[in-house]
């Protein structure tokens, strides 16, 4: 008997967030078509968007000006009054679908299966899933009827969009007259490179770029190869950058084709975030640090002399 699966569709309002993607591939090793659901208010764009994704047999919109900015409390009572009849509901993993997804498995007394990094058997609800910062896979089987899963992007590839748009589209109004919670404002900060979740090449820095001054030459490196800016927990600690540019455990997960740590030792919280990356390129001057035990290349240097010197030769 075929499943019966939802993935809920998390976006800026303008455009679906990088992570869904790879959650499309996951939907795609359950079953060949699923349905998904995006929550917003006046937000066609991403509907447009949404409807070109691979395997897509209905697209749900929830619309309520409630739901305008994605607050957790309103999107939760909306999915939760329309996931019944299905065996799965699938979240991309990221920010939102972490201030979500808590209060949906809580609203339907679900026990959630989060950071899915492998399907091993979708027909007896056996998953893996990373814990104690990634060092331990664990397996785990699900006994219940419906489960809420997010998925790791990092360990699924992404499933491209096709060019036709055929799937019908359901609007629906859910009813949200019980919540309390409205929106007052938010301070969005914006950032003049590329993303640091879709990026292909991250460079990060770490404690020892030393200070808010030093930091300056991840961005320059970053700059001559077009790359996101990333960063330790030491060093957003240390106030050299904000949180937006944390990778780690408690920071974003990542997995770029190439990830450059600069100055960072190489914590397990800090791996955890950005291990599944397809080639590491270490520099630092401390032969002992952890993080040349799991780079593809490492370069015992001060990062002071080298980091300089390749950037002048990059702008050659």
């Amino acid at each position: 008997m075929a499943l019966k699966i939802l993935l809920v569709i998390t976006h800026n309002g303008q455009s679906i967030d990088d992570q869904v993607h790879n959650a499309v591939t996951a939907c795609l090793q359950l079953d060949v078509n699923y349905h998904a659901m995006v929550l917003g208010h006046d937000c066609q764009s991403v509907i447009d968007e949404a409807r070109k994704m691979k395997g897509l047999q209905k697209l749900f919109f929830l619309e309520h000006v409630s739901l305008e900015f994605g607050l957790a409390e309103p999107s939760a009572e909306s999915i939760s009054q329309f996931i019944s009849d299905y065996d799965y509901i699938l979240f991309p993993s990221n920010t939102t679908s972490k201030n979500i997804l808590p209060r949906l498995a809580a609203l339907q007394n679900i026990s959630p299966i989060t950071d899915v990094c492998e399907i091993v058997d979708k027909d007896d609800r056996i998953f893996k899933r990373p814990i104690y910062a990634g060092n331990i896979i664990e397996t785990v089987q699900s006994e219940q009827d419906i489960n809420i899963l997010s998925i790791r992007s990092a360990s699924f590839t992404k499933t491209p969009i096709s060019s036709e748009a055929n799937v019908d589209i359901e609007h629906i109004s859910p009813d949200l007259s019980s919540i309390q919670s409205k929106h007052l404002g938010c301070e969005i900060t914006k950032l003049d490179r590329p993303d640091l979740v879709g990026a292909k090449v991250v460079v990060s820095g770490g404690r020892g770029l030393g200070s808010v001054e030093s930091f300056q030459l991840i961005y320059d490196f970053a700059d001559c190869l077009d790359a996101a800016v990333g960063a330790s927990r030491a060093a957003v600690d240390a106030g050299f950058v904000s949180n937006d540019y944390q990778v780690g455990q408690t920071g974003k997960i990542i997995a770029p084709d190439v990830y450059y740590a600069i100055g960072i030792s190489g914590a397990i919280q800090h791996m955890a975030g950005m291990k599944d990356s397809r080639i590491i390129i270490a520099i630092n001057k401390d032969a002992d640090a952890p993080i040349f035990k799991s780079c593809d290349y490492g370069l015992v240097a001060d990062l002071f002399d080298v980091v300089p010197k390749l950037v002048k030769h990059l702008k050659k």
